[in-house]
């Protein structure tokens, strides 16, 4: 596609649909008006610890009125990143050691048509969204998604055999090399002085903890385990991003959780980490301070990415982000919860500076 800019996405999309509706109408199927994986600031997201292609995720409409999620794309890379999470999605199912496992949309078609991979599934309708339901909800339904992940625990030969080739593994060494290269970016690339030694500090703490980061890895655990990549219906929770799925530290889907939950729920960010504090060994609760640490470090290093990409008021709200972010950084170094003073002004700052089409494309997201 090119380089990650607004104007490039734009131009992308467009070229994209043009193609791809008049395949979807000979399928019956129908594009909505409003498509919020496509709009806003979805130009600037990529993984930075994980291979990701190019591709359009859109909310459609059968013939015969069923919604379906369609992720369509003609990147090479795009590709690889569609059959390797149906790979995993299809392994998680059958691997003799998982002993719960996520519901996962029901997939009504997978074809190629004019270079397009294109994999349709059914839209999981749920009554509210995640952040809209009681705190009591909220817990339960985290719990359960954060134990499913934890139930699978590769301990021989033959399930690493199975696991490897399809989800890959991080050790303690992946996890240090990642945050190697998270400061080596922000050495060259940021110009903040005191995001930069923050960011040294918790390396430095996190390096030094290694044993513990290894003690709890061999464990399923979604990279991305946020509530717009889970849907609720029936009381049962479906998982709609199997690509972020591997084996490493039982606490990276917590820490991203939790990171995620500073924002947007403080109160259930402190009950799940009382739960931990009650319920599990304090090395656990060692490692999860860990692992938030090593996430922290890296959402700062994605957004001083983004900085080259985005301008005006995106660019302001950016900077705005790596402060922030290193604000609860640098709480987490001391084993506390960043001041909801602190919060409070980011959030009302970040509403500010945000573009209108992307605070439509928030609503009912999470």
């Amino acid at each position: 596609m090119g380089h990650n800019t607004e104007q490039t996405w734009r131009e992308y999309v467009s070229v994209e649909l043009a193609v791809l509706e008049p395949i979807l109408a000979r399928r019956g199927i129908a594009l909505d008006d409003n498509q919020p994986h496509i709009s806003g600031e979805r130009f600037l997201m990529r993984n930075i610890t994980t291979t990701s292609g190019t591709k359009l995720i859109l909310i459609g409409t059968t013939h015969t009125g069923t919604p379906v999620v369609i992720k369509a794309t003609r990147d090479y890379a795009g590709k690889a990143e569609l059959q390797h999470e149906r790979k995993c999605r299809e392994l998680l199912h059958k691997i003799n050691f998982a002993y719960e496992t996520f519901s996962s949309p029901e997939e009504l078609a997978l074809f190629t048509e004019h270079n397009f991979l294109i994999s349709i599934q059914r839209f999981i309708e749920q009554s509210s969204s995640f952040t809209e339901r009681s705190l009591p909800e909220q817990f339960s339904y985290a719990l359960t998604g954060l134990k499913n992940q934890e139930s699978v625990h590769a301990t021989t030969r033959n399930h690493y055999q199975q696991i490897t080739r399809i989800f890959g593994v991080r050790t303690s060494q992946s996890y240090q090399d990642l945050f190697d290269g998270f400061s080596k970016f922000l050495e060259h690339n940021c110009s903040s002085k005191e995001v930069r030694t923050v960011v040294a500090r918790a390396r430095t703490h996190f390096c030094n903890n290694l044993i513990r980061v290894q003690q709890y890895c061999g464990f399923l655990t979604h990279t991305d385990f946020v509530p717009h990549n889970f849907r609720i219906a029936d009381d049962k929770l479906y998982l709609l991003d199997f690509s972020s799925l591997t084996f490493g530290n039982k606490h990276e889907g917590w820490a991203r959780f939790l990171n995620f939950m500073t924002l947007y729920n403080p109160e259930l960010e402190a009950l799940l980490i009382r739960y931990v504090e009650d319920n599990r060994a304090p090395e656990e609760r060692e490692s999860l301070q860990l692992l938030r640490i090593y996430r922290l470090a890296e959402i700062i290093t994605y957004y001083v990415r983004t900085l080259g990409s985005s301008t005006g008021s995106l660019h302001n709200l950016n900077t705005a982000r790596i402060h922030f972010w290193r604000d609860v950084l640098e709480a987490e170094l001391e084993n506390t919860r960043v001041d909801h003073t602190i919060v409070a002004a980011y959030k009302k700052l970040r509403d500010t500076l945000r573009s209108d089409e992307e605070k439509m494309r928030q609503k009912n997201l999470h």
